[in-house]
């Protein structure tokens, strides 16, 4: 499988939606873990990076340089 770009502010698209019924994600931090704020509710979740690939389903937007 290809790797998934993603850069720093990048919106992506998760496979499960959020609780909040938000499917939008903005990455705000990356590192070994990647930190990642909902768009509806401003919720903010860290995971290891392995998971987040694993759970990301797409690059909905890239961020602007």
């Amino acid at each position: 499988m290809a790797e998934k770009e993603f850069a720093l502010h990048d919106i992506v698209q998760m496979k499960k939606p959020h609780p909040c019924g938000e499917n939008r994600w903005r990455i705000i931090r990356m590192g070994m873990d990647i930190r990642i704020k909902c768009l509806g509710c401003d919720h903010s979740v860290l995971m290891p990076r392995r998971e987040f690939e694993k759970k990301m389903k797409k690059v909905v937007e890239k961020a602007e340089i």
